[in-house]
């Protein structure tokens, strides 16, 4: 009876971290490249029951009986936002569709092969730069300018251009455009400004690869070989004056949010089922 106990409380604990995980996906419908997250669950190994008793107990079984479930992991959800057209220069927007040679991905951004390995479809990145000199990775195209003419995130950390370093200019953001490939030219010639700076964006082979840091920022933990700066003809293109939308799905979270609290309850209910069996077995069989 204790091990019901034991499994209706970890399913409680499980549907709590879905549940944590599916509202943090709605808080965040409205940030710019925001990347939903998916809870994936897993039952603790299973048991083979025999009954108790008999002369010979390898023909009493019962069965197998699950111990529990855990929330394992969460995985990002890594499908390309709709884009929402601002107006604003110094709004940018990545739009990726990266193909692997041989492989056709689905709707989630995976390709699973006849032997059952999976694929996941790279993405792109703009390539950032925390306060400590790291490097680190967003899809928040919400840029602006600090007083130094630097170019920055919309909480202060700087863009890093194609030589690694900041990119800081001289020319009102009003006279410059971005190019597909992310290179900034002055608006009305299409000439390269001094210096020839360009956007550093990164092609991560597989986005599972990504940790979050919150503030729309990632920290790639990854082999060296897993992530790359963006070659010619990948298709990958930089939109100016548009920024990418969260891609949660509003109405697909709402019924992930009622079936995490409509599972938590059913648990709620055995351990009170069961809670209501041990008060009898101890207040009222024991006085028999």
């Amino acid at each position: 009876m204790l091990r019901g106990l034991y499994t209706a409380a970890s399913g409680m604990l499980a549907q709590q971290r879905r549940h944590d995980i599916v509202t943090n996906n709605i808080a965040n419908i409205n940030t710019p490249g925001f990347k939903g997250n998916n809870a994936v669950n897993r039952t603790f190994p299973d048991m083979l029951i025999y009954a108790m008793g008999g002369p010979n107990p390898s023909q009493g079984s019962v069965g197998k009986l699950s111990t529990g479930v855990f929330a394992e992991e969460n995985l990002l959800n890594m499908v390309q936002g709709d884009m929402r057209e601002t107006f604003r220069k110094q709004d940018l927007a990545l739009v990726s569709d990266i193909i692997v040679d041989g492989t056709t991905f689905d709707a989630s951004g995976k390709f699973v092969d006849e032997n059952g390995e999976v694929t996941y479809q790279p993405q792109a990145f703009f390539a950032i730069e925390n306060a400590a000199g790291e490097e680190r990775y967003t899809r928040d195209g919400s840029f602006k300018t600090a007083p130094d003419g630097t170019l920055i995130t919309s909480d202060g950390l700087s863009i890093v251009g194609t030589n690694g370093q900041p990119i800081r200019l001289d020319v009102p953001w009003d006279e410059i455009s971005v190019t597909a490939e992310g290179r900034l030219v002055y608006g009305n010639t299409g000439q390269p400004l001094d210096g020839n700076p360009q956007l550093r964006i990164m092609r991560v082979d597989n986005p599972n690869m990504l940790i979050r840091e919150g503030d729309g920022r990632f920290r790639y933990a990854g082999d060296a070989g897993g992530i790359q700066q963006i070659g010619a003809g990948e298709r990958v293109e930089v939109r100016q004056g548009f920024l990418e939308r969260s891609n949660v799905d509003t109405a697909q979270a709402a019924i992930e949010l009622m079936a995490a609290l409509k599972a938590y309850e059913a648990n709620q209910k055995v351990i009170q089922t069961y809670d209501r069996t041990l008060d009898k077995a101890v207040n009222e069989i024991g006085r028999v």
